[in-house]
């Protein structure tokens, strides 16, 4: 029966093919949060597999024609498996107005679209090394890795929803991340999901399930053992998220800015719960404040005014940089620490921009045929030079993450520095009510295991959370609840590898991976 199904398979051409490969890639979000349904990959990649089995090269053609089957096999699933995953940001694009309506398309079509040439990228290369043998897994899942990396890096990068998240479900299933990072986990998931393809022919099937329930046990072996180790005493700082629920619609609405202000203040001042300390440090989530603040300071006098003594505000803002030379000002999305007296004793600037969101790549050609970036409330953003961190005093350090610069691990990372957590502050209202801020939180709570530090994550409406070390969130406020979280921030953890180790031990990972794959081709050239 299985042979069948893999048969018609692989002798799909056309639009049946095109379908087959979509879905397959469709499928694979449902292992993606909130549904985390792993299983499913064991269908949608073994499907894969035999595709390119039926995806042969063309050798009487040129090098470009020989691989178009392989190519658009791999595209076709990496669209089904985008446009599934990232529907939502045509939310972003809804909200923001009829002037922004161009992105639509843009959101909802032409980035799965390109996002997609990287998986066909990425079958083209696994196809190099094919044979009928388990060589052709080790050669999918090396060329996924491989190709994610990219993904990650070039042209800015985008990594949202590498499919290395499929395989970590659970914090049980993060603790890998330690070692071999997000882009060696896309090689373990891809290689334990493709192996039921194997089933189909038989051939190479002991090994293949011997290996794959080898990397389990050491996946979730690892993850037990981590989870197993004593954390650290929790810091003794006592904080507050506070998540007002804004409507993206009305947030930068001139007659509502005073509002929405007041709504911040008036969480900010709530006393905590019985027999619970007041909290040292309220964190208000990215952009909250709806005006220039340096420009307005009355409000700045109304945070000194609900501030208690002792107490320090962090909250995202728009910062304006004014010009003196007759150029344009800039705008930044900066994080700001305001003490009780209302002043800002510091600052970082969002060092990594979303491009069309923020900022229009090719900006002078693009503005001239009337396109504007989707958050083009004051203009478009720039971007910092560098990182910063927050020192807010009493041994308190935060490495601050604006948006989505979660995503990015570089971004994240804990190379002596003495730091005590990640601070997230984002605006996910711009999803709605759909996977987006469920995929947001889970790539910042894989951060947190990477660097063995807490996570502080807020939200406008959420998912506002607190998680440990490892991962583990503590404690949270759900989507769209309008409230506030007092929590005593946990301790940091010592990491087995840095964010530069975990590269060298993806990088040994891959060529392992390649160069098995290269044996079994090699054989199977001689054989013939």
């Amino acid at each position: 029966m299985l042979d069948k199904i893999s048969g018609d398979i692989m002798l799909s051409w056309g639009v049946k093919r095109f379908i087959i490969a979509f879905i397959a890639g469709a499928l694979a979000n449902f292992a993606l949060p909130p549904f985390d349904f792993f299983a499913v990959l064991f269908i949608s990649f073994p499907i894969l597999v035999w595709l390119i089995d039926g995806a042969s090269k063309q050798p009487d053609k040129g090098f470009i024609a020989a691989r178009k089957p392989a190519f658009i096999t791999g595209w076709s699933f990496g669209f089904g498996y985008f446009t599934s995953g990232l529907w939502w940001l045509g939310n972003a694009v809804l909200t923001s107005g009829e002037e922004a309506y161009w992105a639509l398309p843009l959101a909802v079509f032409a980035l799965p679209a390109v996002l997609a040439i990287f998986y066909g990228l990425a079958v083209v290369l696994a196809r190099t090394f094919w044979d009928n043998s388990i060589g052709r897994i080790f050669a999918l899942s090396a060329s996924f890795g491989a190709l994610e990396y990219l993904r990650a890096t070039v042209f800015t990068g985008f990594p949202w929803n590498t499919i290395g998240y499929a395989g970590m479900p659970v914090p049980l299933a993060m603790q890998s991340s330690q070692i071999i990072g997000i882009f060696g986990m896309s090689i373990i998931t891809v290689f334990i999901a493709s192996v039921p393809a194997l089933l189909a022919t038989k051939k190479g099937l002991k090994p293949g399930f011997i290996i794959a329930g080898l990397m389990i046990a050491a996946h979730i072996g690892y993850g037990i053992f981590s989870l197993s180790k004593p954390l650290p005493e929790n810091s003794g700082h006592i904080l507050r998220i506070v998540q007002p629920s804004i409507d993206q619609a009305e947030k930068w609405d001139d007659e509502k800015r005073a509002e929405i202000f007041k709504t911040y203040l008036r969480l900010s001042a709530e006393p905590p719960a019985e027999n619970q300390e007041r909290p040292s440090v309220i964190i208000w989530p990215e952009t909250s404040v709806p005006f220039i603040l340096t420009k307005t300071p009355d409000a700045l006098s109304q945070i000194a005014d609900t501030l208690k003594i002792g107490q320090t505000l962090i909250t995202g803002a728009v910062r304006l940089e004014e010009s003196a030379s007759g150029e344009a000002d800039k705008y930044y999305n900066t994080v700001y620490v305001i003490n009780d007296e209302g002043q800002i004793t510091g600052s970082a600037d969002k060092h990594h921009l979303v491009p069309f969101g923020e900022y229009l790549p090719f900006e002078s050609l693009l503005r001239s045929i009337g396109l504007t970036p989707i958050a083009e409330t004051f203009g478009g953003f720039t971007g910092a030079s560098k990182q910063r961190i927050l020192e807010l005093g009493n041994n308190l350090k935060l490495l601050p993450l604006i948006c989505y610069e979660a995503i990015f691990p570089k971004y994240s990372q804990n190379d002596e520095l003495g730091l005590s957590a990640l601070i997230n502050l984002t605006n996910d209202a711009w999803y709605g009510d759909t996977p987006g801020p469920h995929q947001h939180l889970r790539q910042a709570q894989l951060r947190s295991v990477e660097t063995g530090l807490p996570l502080i994550r807020s939200g406008n409406n959420g998912i506002s959370v607190v998680t440990d070390a490892k991962g583990r969130i503590i404690d949270g406020l759900a989507l769209n609840y309008v409230g506030k979280l007092d929590f005593e921030l946990p301790g940091r953890t010592d990491i087995l590898f840095n964010h530069t180790q975990r590269n060298l031990a993806f990088a040994i990972l891959l060529l392992i991976s390649f160069f098995i794959a290269f044996l079994f081709t090699r054989g199977s050239v001689m054989k013939s």
